[in-house]
């Protein structure tokens, strides 16, 4: 599973599987923090759609946290503060990162928890849809 999936899964999904996966991890693996989860302002690039111009929308607080397992570097990012997210986020990066075991037993775990995520947003969705007003029938 690619980073960028694998972390949206983790970001959107719930904070308990993130703190599972860490703490096996924790539990059999010395890991070092090198950046102890802290806040941060980054900036927001966005392209302008009539001139395919780039500028900065405004800045996002974010967390962020480095550990670091058997020398390989992990980082964990999140929107807002969160610093226990950030942690386990750099916990599960660095255990990818360093190909350790008990990675290869979370894929499953994690396509459980998409499918859990995009049945929660589907369900979102078809609640909103039932407040939808067609114009079309009303009588003017």
């Amino acid at each position: 599973m690619i980073r960028k999936k694998r972390t949206e899964i983790l970001i959107k999904g719930s904070p308990e599987v993130s703190a599972k996966l860490a703490q096996e991890i924790l539990t059999v693996h010395e890991v070092t923090t090198i950046e102890e989860p802290n806040n941060s302002l980054v900036m927001v690039k966005v392209r302008e759609s009539a001139q395919r111009s780039l500028f900065y929308l405004g800045e996002v607080l974010i967390t962020e946290c480095k550990v670091m397992i058997k020398g390989i570097l992990g980082i964990g990012m999140i929107k807002g503060h969160e610093p226990v997210l950030a942690y386990n986020l750099a916990i599960i990066d660095a255990a990818y990162n360093a190909n350790l075991p008990e990675t290869n037993e979370w894929a499953n775990l994690l396509l459980s928890e998409e499918v859990k995520i995009k049945e929660a947003c589907e369900a979102l969705n078809n609640k909103i849809l039932k407040t939808k007003v067609n114009f079309a029938t009303m009588d003017v």
